[in-house]
Order: C-alpha cells, then structure tokens, then sequence
C-alpha cells in the first residue's frame, strides 16, 4: 500500500486492486479511526478525508499503513434486494456468448451477493463487485446513444444499474423499477459504497 496526502485534508491510500480496496474499505469500517470524515473507494484507490482538528495527516497515514485488509463481506449492514425484469435486449447474446443460455445468465446472475465497490460515471451508480466469471464479457463495441433508467447490465468484471437514462456500452439483461437516486433519500445513492445487494429475478 502506499498513502499520499491528498490536498490538505485527505489521504490516498494506492493498493493493487479492487479487492484490497474493499478489504481496507471494510477494515476501516469496522473501526473507524478518530477524525476521518469520508471515505471514498475506487478502482485501485481509497480516499480518506479526515478532520484535521481531531488528527493529522502523518498519524492517519501510519495508522492507514498499520491496517489489515478484512474479508468484504464483513461489512456491517442489510442486503439490498432488486427485483429485475429479465428481458434485456443483450440477453440473448449474452447467453449465446457465455454458452449459459438465457435461462444460465438470469441464474447465474441472481445467485451472487455483491457489494458496491464504489460510484459512477452518474450519481447514483454504482460498479457491483463479485459478478460470475463466466459473465465477464467486455462492452459492446459500439455503444448505444441512450440506455434507459433502470437497465441491469454487465461489462468485465462488474455489474451495476444505470440510475438515469444516459449512454452506455455495458451489456443490458433487464430492467428494474426501483429508484437508485432520490435526493429526499440519505444517503440518496440506494447502492452507496460498501452496500450489499442480490438481484431477484421477478415477472414483467
């Protein structure tokens, strides 16, 4: 791991992937140290704001450094269940692709529990760690102009839910009604970092 600061209120913690972001993520968590205000994970990154009243830069970074990594799924806190609507218009694709067959990707889909790694290209997103490997398929090679609130999708090692109409190249399975952004909601992100969820597969 390496730690940087930040401006002057922040650190960087570097580590080599995702799971090691979770891993510090969820260690943290569990017993957060004096004055850190905000964490906020990445793909590769953790950045910690702290409150440079209540402690300082070099005795956060130590303290960072001296932290072990613990299992994700340790994370304190409910499950998030998203009822989908499976008739993506990649669907078929994705099951010719994978060789699961429509009726594998929907199963293979809502057998995980995963967990928010962290936010999006729009607020409200979140990228969903823990997706089958035998899903992991890459974006479509020609992005579609518009993708409709609410598509669960796909794209490598991830899968997430687009919570406004927006661009896209991910591949789309189906569709949720449930909001993922409501401003009048804290936090007003349904999938906020370090949030676990399972898709239910449920009737048009």
């Amino acid at each position: 791991m390496r730690v940087r600061p930040f401006g002057d209120q922040a650190l960087l913690a570097e580590v080599d992937g995702i799971d090691a972001v979770l891993g510090l993520y969820a260690a943290l968590a569990e017993s957060l140290p004096a004055g850190i205000t905000e964490m906020v994970p990445a793909a590769t990154t953790l950045l910690v704001r702290f409150d440079p009243r209540v402690t300082d830069p070099e005795t956060l970074a130590a303290r960072l450094a001296g932290i072990e990594p613990v299992p994700a799924q340790s994370l304190r806190g409910g499950e998030v269940v998203v009822p989908v609507i499976y008739d993506g218009p990649d669907l078929g694709e994705v099951g010719d692709s994978t060789g699961l067959g429509v009726a594998g990707v929907i199963a293979a889909h809502t057998a995980t529990q995963y967990i928010v790694a962290f936010g999006g290209f729009a607020p409200g997103f979140g990228y969903l760690t823990g997706l089958d490997p035998r899903l992991h398929l890459p974006r479509r090679s020609v992005p579609r102009t518009k993708v409709p609130v609410g598509s669960v999708a796909i794209a490598g090692e991830y899968t997430g839910v687009y919570p406004r109409s927006s661009p896209g190249g991910w591949q789309l399975l189906g569709r949720t009604e449930i909001p993922l952004w409501d401003t009048e909601r804290r936090p007003p992100a349904l999938l906020a970092p370090g949030t676990k969820v399972r898709f239910e597969a449920v009737a048009a």
